[in-house]
């Protein structure tokens, strides 16, 4: 449930700008600003158009790791034999060494803060057995966050022809590191880190630049040119930035920075309905109950031109007939909501508890009705 409301709030296409304030214009090839709490791109250029991603590749190398330790099939604690192909990548790198195991949890570090293409091998090595098959488990975790235009083949990021994706992709997976792992999200806020007494600084400036942003990563290629996805959390709202394809690491910075301080600016994120609030109840056939609750079962929020919410209309269908078995969930209307008699989009409400099927003698009688109505 909660995939399908975000997929439909990312498709939003605002009926009205932030007060008619244009979005900036950035110096990017392709970009986008998304609120993680309702998923809804809030400015966008360019965004379904394939790039390279260059080390932006490590977000989901860092994303299966995460899920691995939180499984508990790897530890932090745990050592690391260190292959000879990790040894020899080429690139950024944190300077591991065959004859030095290193554990699980430097490895994430070097991997973050430093961008150590031979800490995404390790690690890939590790999980998967060989960084061949750990590139099939990333477009299989791609493809369930809804990636639909993304392809991986290694686990750092190095150039290939069929490693590819896009700044809204980019998006899906950034917000899903924070939404799933928040006990491992700080890493992403870490200015430096020292390995084989090396130090090496976080390549994204926008971590002394602005208090507010804590993540989260660089990359950059010839052809890529510099990208940055910044995260920043002011308040209670989080927004997500990817730019990519700038010209220089002082740009790719200080236009994520204005995208997000736009975001900011111009909307708000409201919530219309806390989770489990009961909106309506419906009519049901042939159940146990003859009425159910209908709402959602998280919060519904949703991202508007500040001082827009309270203008905000909703309107509640429901799916006729609603019939017995019902399963908590269970998708059984559609709240449609306006702003200015303008659409902003169409929202599934679903049951907030179950409904067994009546006996046979409620379903008979229940049956009988339904005719008549027909009539």
């Amino acid at each position: 449930m909660r995939f399908l409301v975000a997929l439909l709030f990312a498709v939003i296409s605002f009926a009205v700008s932030a007060q008619n304030i244009p979005p900036p214009t950035l110096a990017a090839r392709s970009w986008l600003l998304m609120d993680q709490a309702s998923g809804q791109v809030l400015a966008s250029r360019e965004p379904d158009t394939r790039i390279e991603p260059a080390s932006l590749t490590k977000l989901m190398t860092a994303y299966l790791t995460f899920a691995a330790l939180k499984s508990g099939s790897i530890k932090l604690e745990q050592t690391v034999p260190v292959s000879e192909k990790a040894w020899r990548m080429e690139g950024s790198r944190m300077f591991i060494q065959p004859d030095k195991p290193v554990t699980v949890g430097e490895l994430v570090q070097g991997m973050i803060i430093q961008s150590g293409n031979d800490a995404c091998v390790a690690l890939s090595e590790l999980i998967a057995g060989s960084e061949e098959s750990f590139a099939h488990l990333m477009n299989r975790e791609a493809q369930r966050l809804g990636m639909k235009n993304t392809s991986f083949m290694n686990s750092s990021g190095l150039p290939d022809p069929n490693h590819y994706t896009t700044a809204r992709d980019l998006s899906l997976l950034a917000s899903a590191i924070s939404r799933d792992f928040p006990e491992y999200y700080h890493y992403y806020s870490q200015k430096e880190y020292t390995y084989n007494k090396i130090t090496q600084p976080n390549r994204n400036r926008l971590l002394w630049l602005d208090p507010t942003v804590d993540g989260l990563k660089t990359g950059h290629t010839a052809n890529a040119g510099y990208c940055l996805i910044a995260s920043a959390l002011r308040g209670p709202r989080r927004l997500v930035s990817v730019v990519l394809g700038t010209d220089s690491d002082t740009i790719r910075a200080q236009e994520s920075l204005k995208l997000l301080n736009y975001g900011f600016q111009f909307f708000d994120t409201a919530k219309l309905y806390s989770a489990n609030q009961e909106l309506s109840r419906f009519r049901v056939w042939k159940g146990e109950k003859n009425d159910l609750p209908v709402g959602f079962l998280n919060d519904f929020v949703i991202s508007l031109p500040k001082g827009q919410a309270e203008k905000v209309q909703s309107q509640l269908t429901s799916q006729q007939p609603v019939v017995a078995p019902l399963q908590k969930g269970q998708q059984v209307g559609t709240l449609h909501l306006t702003l200015d008699g303008q659409p902003i989009g169409e929202y599934p409400v679903v049951a907030l508890q179950d409904v067994p099927v009546a006996g046979f003698f409620g379903r008979l009688w229940d049956t009988i009705v339904m005719w008549i109505k027909s009539l």
